[in-house]
């Protein structure tokens, strides 16, 4: 069975950094695009950040652009989110996201806390 476990989240001030990992298990980490979503209070739930499978090619939402780096390590089947210059906005449930495959629906973490407030 698929497993992907978040973890690293957590109360900063704004203008603090956070490093969110997911520990994933149960396919080919190493052949797949990984992603990370968000999901604010009252709000609808928003991508932040994929990567590719080999590490190249990333994409990040406008909103956090320039803040936030998402990197992976297929050797340990890890995916982070490195989050700098943190803003009250940016406090949200935050995701790790895969579809194994093409026939399998996709599968989520239970998610980690990251609140921003002063």
């Amino acid at each position: 069975q698929v497993r992907l476990v978040e973890s690293g989240g957590g109360l900063v001030q704004p203008g603090g950094s956070l490093r969110l990992s997911c520990a994933a298990s149960g396919f080919t980490f190493s052949s797949s695009l990984m992603r990370w979503y968000r999901q604010a209070p009252g709000k609808e739930r928003e991508l932040v950040a994929s990567i590719a499978s080999g590490g190249g090619t990333i994409t990040l939402a406008d909103s956090v652009k320039g803040r936030f780096t998402i990197s992976r390590d297929n050797a340990q089947n890890t995916v982070y989110l490195q989050m700098d210059s943190l803003k009250p906005e940016d406090t949200a449930m935050y995701y790790c996201s895969v579809r194994p495959t093409a026939t399998l629906s996709r599968s989520w973490g239970k998610g980690t806390l990251v609140t921003v407030s002063s």
